[in-house]
């Protein structure tokens, strides 16, 4: 046996093993570090002018071409070494099963520690760096094994295709892939909350139009035109604003803006005297937009017109609400308060996680003060969310269940409702709980 094992034969087959298992745990190695590459990172070094950069860049933009090389040369060598391992078994027990199951052992323990968990953890943790150094020979190879990996491509997608799949289809997008890595990094400790919904913020701009964002008719201040000019003045500095719609005979006729830079200059001409104040002439056009406006739309038009300030009508030309700068700026940054803004009224937080709050409040709104997961899709603020799911006006003490939020009507004043109550529950979606 000793003598056996010794032979030239042997020593020389148990080095080429050794070597194949080295090249495996290289094509193991490379194939982690090359998927778990940053592709950011990646590109930003190859910006900055690294040459193994753009190679990974490349190799990446053909995963599937990069994957199907990568696991070729590993089954060939992972093959090649176990036949050869179970020659030196052969030599050493005979032609026996009890060669091939000790070749088998040993090659799967031999492959699992040193071709496969070892390189790979390395990999893993130093995926960027790695992936660089192996650039140069992947890319080699990816080319040698292409006429090869492509035949096998051409089979793979025409299987997938039986069954109804598309290799190239893909549901995430790179905005989803960039709001999944900010959550799992706040989750982390890496992002702050604050961080995280300035960043998701700009992502959704543009799923959201002006009607998700501007105030609502209801609770705009708006200043009759048909007024005292002193009435109006009194009007404007109690308000709190800057830009005031401007209305006569019914507060759907808006005939202009009034802005309180304007009204101070025309008070500092005419020596303070307020009733002889010109309005309807200081009054700025009034800037008509429909409320179904995309935000980032509105925003560029903002940008271009040096505007601020805009009234968004439906498609009857009906008053539905206005629409600031400083509105679409607080999507992205929050709530934007200053010395004249109040503060937010209408949530109030209890000991138990649950919360009171207006039904006007918007969703949005609510789920970045609570970091919940309310759907916006279908309504824009907390009582249109009950409503559009109960299909119905809710009663006084009526609740409800959907998404895992339980919902209590607190207060309902004719068709509004007013005040609810909302809590955090395990429980399935109910229509209704109960009617007091």
């Amino acid at each position: 046996m000793l003598e056996t094992l010794m032979s030239p034969e042997i020593i020389t087959t148990s080095i080429i093993v050794l070597c194949l298992l080295v090249v495996s745990a290289f094509f193991s190695g490379s194939e982690t570090a090359l998927t778990a590459a940053s592709r950011a990172r990646i590109h930003a070094a190859e910006r900055d002018g690294n040459k193994s950069a753009g190679i990974v860049a490349r190799l990446l933009a053909t995963r599937e071409r990069l994957i199907g090389a990568l696991l070729l040369g590993n089954n060939m060598v992972n093959i090649g070494a176990s036949v050869l391992m179970a020659g030196i078994m052969a030599q050493l027990f005979g032609d026996t099963g009890m060669a091939k199951a000790t070749a088998t052992i040993v090659m799967t323990i031999l492959i699992l520690i040193f071709a496969e968990v070892l390189p790979k953890t390395y990999a893993i943790t130093h995926p960027n760096r790695a992936s660089l150094r192996v650039a140069r020979p992947v890319n080699f190879i990816v080319a040698i094994f292409a006429p090869i990996v492509a035949l096998v491509q051409t089979i793979v997608n025409a299987v997938l295709r039986m069954f109804g799949v598309r290799s190239d289809a893909s549901p995430w997008t790179a905005a989803d892939e960039i709001r999944g890595a900010v959550d799992l990094h706040m989750q982390e400790g890496g992002v702050a909350k604050g961080a995280r919904d300035q960043i998701i913020g700009v992502l959704e701009l543009d799923d959201l139009t002006v009607e998700e964002v501007m105030v609502h008719r209801k609770n705009i201040i708006m200043v009759d035109g048909d007024l005292p000019p002193g009435q109006i003045v009194k009007e404007v500095l109690a308000s709190g604003h800057t830009r005031l719609p401007v209305w006569t005979e019914d507060q759907d006729n808006v005939i202009g803006v009034l802005h309180a830079k304007d009204m101070l200059k025309a008070l500092h001409k005419n020596g303070g005297d307020f009733e002889a104040l010109n309005i309807k002439r200081m009054m700025r056009d009034a800037w008509f937009v429909p409320e179904t406006t995309s935000v980032v739309q509105q925003l560029r038009a903002f940008q271009q017109k040096r505007e601020h300030f805009a009234i968004a009508v439906d498609e009857y030309g009906a008053l539905m609400g206005v629409i600031s700068l400083e509105d679409i700026i607080e999507e992205i940054v929050g709530d934007i308060q200053d010395e004249y803004d109040e503060e937010l009224e209408g949530l109030i937080r209890h000991a138990n996680g649950s919360i009171t709050i207006r039904g006007d409040i918007p969703i949005r709104d609510l789920n970045r003060a609570m970091d919940w997961k309310l759907p916006d899709e279908e309504a824009v603020t907390i009582a249109g969310l009950v409503i559009h799911e109960s299909q119905t006006i809710p009663e006084e003490k009526q609740t409800f269940s959907y998404y895992g939020y339980r919902f209590e009507i607190l207060e309902r004043q004719r068709n509004q409702i007013k005040l609810l109550k909302v809590s955090k529950t395990f429980e399935p979606d109910q229509r209704s709980e109960g009617n007091g």
